[in-house]
């Protein structure tokens, strides 16, 4: 199957919405409180459920995890919920108005996306897929089925983040000409795969934690499971795709921005079977009314930073480990990622800027109240799969480094190296399709 366009997106997800009653459950009302499920239980699924089950309007009737360990845990807490080790039998049997999906990347797409079908609203953790034609059929489908959606990218609803969009679409710094985005950590491995297979724990069901991927053995000391697939090719998608959709989404915010219209990488390549330590990707895209007539975004992470010449426009503050500097027409933006409030440069130009004053949301409770029919979410996947698709892009690109692709973002492919068109999607492994995806 080739990669959705735009229009085509909508017109398969219309397809699928007419799909077996096997995948249609019944909405719930407004007013009711939501019957809440999660795909997983441990880690960031744990995490998500404690921050969901604050809502008095909201009740956790089971979870899916495929590693017994982090389920009985879960128990602890919520002796009365109901336990599966496959998220596909707990769709099935259990009644329930919304989701959580917060398992490891590979997973994300296919629970999110039959739960769409079902009619199910849907928080599904970052980045909102693993492909770029995951995320762009799980935008349509979503937006097709009328359900309320929410990425998992908390720090989108804090004070600071919302306060660099305004800032920026206030004009203070002018037309944004070039950003340049960080982060120090590095989530890739230089080594191969060992050559070797151990035997599974008991407790985890390795075929489940596989899910559409392809078969592959099982190594432990902690090499895939609980953490370490976010440096594996097959299963995460590296720095990039962990913090690119946290520290990248008050930029794409701010910027109005589209697709790229190109993608180069000139950092570390992913070997085999992982990740690069140290990436230095650079987007061009077409301007915007709040941007030059282009602008570059640049990204970094590991050992990878802005050169000299962008790091002297933030001093005499120091360099944090994460961050953006925005340079615009009219001035200099530094944000240090989760550090306060916005910096705007030099000091000396915004001597009487008053800096708005905006209120930080709880993103979870907001997701909550706009399953129930009371508002809405500020991070819906018409809003966070173009972000995703942005940093999957990146992670594609690293893949053909000091190589330029040029994106066609309608189409939803790379013209100038069909080399690359083969990671813009992936095949699920067989038992494992899913209507809308496979």
């Amino acid at each position: 199957m080739p990669p959705m366009s735009r229009r085509a997106a909508i017109q398969a997800a219309a397809v699928a919405l007419a799909a077996p009653s096997v995948y249609r459950y019944c909405r719930a009302a407004p007013s009711e409180t939501l019957l809440h499920v999660s795909v997983g239980a441990g880690g960031m699924a744990g995490a998500d459920i404690g921050s969901l089950t604050r809502s008095k309007n909201l009740k956790l009737v089971a979870v899916a995890d495929v590693d017994t360990a982090a389920a009985d845990a879960l128990r602890k807490k919520f002796p009365d919920v109901k336990v599966y080790s496959d998220w596909r039998v707990m769709f099935e049997r259990e009644k329930f108005d919304s989701v959580n999906v917060s398992c490891p990347d590979h997973m994300h797409a296919a629970p999110a996306m039959r739960a769409v079908l079902a009619g199910k609203h849907v928080y599904v953790q970052k980045p909102l897929a693993q492909t770029v034609d995951e995320a762009r059929r799980l935008t349509a489908a979503a937006a097709k089925a009328g359900v309320v959606s929410q990425m998992g990218i908390q720090i989108h609803s804090a004070a600071a983040h919302k306060t660099l969009v305004e800032v920026v679409r206030g004009g203070a710094i002018g037309a944004v000409q070039a950003v340049h985005s960080w982060s120090d950590k590095d989530w890739g491995d230089a080594g191969r795969r060992p050559d070797r297979v151990d035997p599974v724990p008991k407790g985890l069901d390795w075929d489940q934690w596989l899910g559409v991927s392809a078969e592959t053995p099982f190594l432990g000391g902690g090499y895939y499971h609980p953490g370490n697939w976010r440096k594996r090719l097959a299963f995460g998608t590296g720095t990039f795709g962990d913090m690119g959709c946290h520290i990248l989404d008050p930029v794409f915010g701010a910027l109005g921005v589209g697709s790229p219209k190109s993608i180069v990488s000139t950092g570390d390549a992913p070997n085999e079977t992982n990740w690069g330590l140290n990436c230095r990707v650079e987007f061009a895209f077409p301007g915007s009314r709040f941007t030059t007539e282009s602008v570059t975004l640049t990204w970094y992470n590991g050992k990878s930073k802005p050169p000299a010449e962008v790091l002297k426009l933030i001093e005499p503050h120091k360099v944090p480990g994460q961050g953006s500097i925005l340079v615009g027409t009219k001035g200099v933006l530094f944000s240090p990622y989760g550090g306060g409030l916005p910096v705007l440069l030099p000091a000396e130009q915004f001597v009487d800027f008053k800096m708005p004053k905006v209120p930080s949301d709880d993103h979870y409770l907001q997701f909550v109240d706009a399953a129930r029919g009371a508002g809405k979410t500020s991070a819906p996947f018409d809003y966070s799969g173009p972000l995703t698709e942005v940093v999957l892009l990146g992670c594609l690109a690293t893949r053909f480094p000091k190589q330029q692709l040029l994106w066609d973002g309608d189409a939803l492919r790379v013209t100038n190296l069909a080399a690359a068109n083969q990671y813009v999607r992936k095949s699920y492994r067989q038992g494992w399709e899913e209507p809308g995806l496979s």
